[in-house]
């Protein structure tokens, strides 16, 4: 048996901490002191850390976190990113035998070319680092935003069901983007609603469905009539489902 929990770190990054009563493997930990202060309240080791990339705010506490436990370190290798102990490719496969759970790896450009995701199709869990984003997604800062595009594609293909557990609270802001460009949209409505009944209480509005981003993640719905409107109302020319992504990165870029 295993839970997973979040340990909050900067102003809205989470680091996500797969633990048993003994063990736990941490996800992207961009600060180490949060990482430590869980592990000594509740008398857990540290037995490996997970990778989506190579961002500072997600590797920033690796060093410090080996210096005091020497685990290993999953992730994409990247001469940018030198704490990774053991390198991840397409189509790898990673088992926690601590938890009895075994994932598949993803390699997911568009926002950085060598980001990966962490897929366990038993259990219905996705690592999605800054690839997905609650109602959004994230910049293409390496690679092409049509590759930012089929990497979403590739997790809009996953069951429904699947929980996604990506790696920053932006759930509300992307909401507002997305009222704009699908403003009749109940599900939007609906999730703008819970989510500020969830901030108010300071609860996290991850993990989701990939389901419920089906129903309001603009990113996920390029070829709504209702978004491809909005998008030549805002003056952008989207006559498909790739150059609607395309127009709606930059819009939300500049929103």
């Amino acid at each position: 048996m295993y839970d997973i929990v979040a340990i909050p770190a900067f102003e809205d990054n989470y680091i996500w901490a797969l633990h048993n009563d003994q063990h736990a493997f941490v996800v992207d930990p961009g600060d180490a002191a949060p990482v430590l202060a869980w592990l000594a309240r509740n008398n857990i080791s540290l037995s490996g850390m997970l990778c989506t990339h190579r961002h500072h705010d997600h590797v920033g506490g690796i060093e410090e976190l080996r210096a005091v436990y020497n685990v290993p370190v999953y992730g994409r290798q990247h001469k940018k990113n030198p704490h990774i102990t053991h390198d991840l490719r397409e189509g790898d496969k990673l088992s926690l035998e601590e938890f009895g759970l075994n994932f598949d790896i993803m390699e997911v450009p568009g926002h950085i070319e060598d980001h990966i995701a962490y897929y366990s199709s038993g259990s219905g869990i996705l690592f999605c680092g800054d690839v997905l984003f609650g109602a959004g997604c994230g910049r293409n800062f390496e690679g092409s935003v049509k590759e930012l595009h089929h990497s979403l594609q590739r997790f809009a293909s996953l069951p429904p069901s699947t929980l996604a557990y990506c790696a920053h609270e932006y759930t509300a802001s992307n909401l507002r983007f997305a009222k704009v460009c699908d403003p009749m949209n109940p599900d939007v409505d609906h999730r703008i609603e819970r989510t500020a009944q969830m901030r108010a209480v300071n609860q996290s509005t991850v993990p989701f469905t990939i389901e419920i981003e089906l129903a309001t993640n603009p990113f996920l719905r390029c070829k709504e009539p209702a978004i491809l409107h909005s998008l030549r109302q805002a003056g952008y020319d989207a006559i498909d489902e790739e150059s609607a992504f395309i127009a709606l990165r930059e819009w939300r870029d500049k929103f």
